[in-house]
């Protein structure tokens, strides 16, 4: 499990660093780290194996979610870049283009 300094909460901004593993044109395997950035609008199984985080972006006017694992052996880390005030445990009406912006505080590291 990767270890963050502060528990994953949703309307938290993240960057979570995930190792790819890709075949070049010879036919080698290589490695390497991609990360993907995104608010967290949920979280689910708090504390159990299992336990999830869903992380959307909008790319190119396209929303984008991905649901990683938090156990994933992957994920090498989990960067927190700024925390929204929410009083919501799903933050699923972002996805319906929500006009109003969240107030966020910038984390400094």
């Amino acid at each position: 499990m990767v270890e963050t300094k502060m528990e994953l909460k949703p309307g938290m901004t993240v960057r979570v660093h995930q190792k790819i593993k890709e075949l070049n044109s010879k036919g080698e395997e290589k490695e390497r780290v991609q990360y993907f950035e995104g608010i967290i609008i949920a979280r689910k199984h708090n504390k159990e194996t299992g336990a999830t985080i869903t992380v959307r972006k909008v790319s190119d006017g396209i929303g984008v979610e991905k649901i990683f694992p938090l156990n994933l052996p992957t994920i090498t880390k989990i960067e927190i870049k700024k925390i929204a005030e929410v009083r919501r445990a799903k933050l699923y009406f972002l996805r319906d283009g929500y006009k109003k912006r969240l107030k966020e505080k910038v984390v400094k590291e």
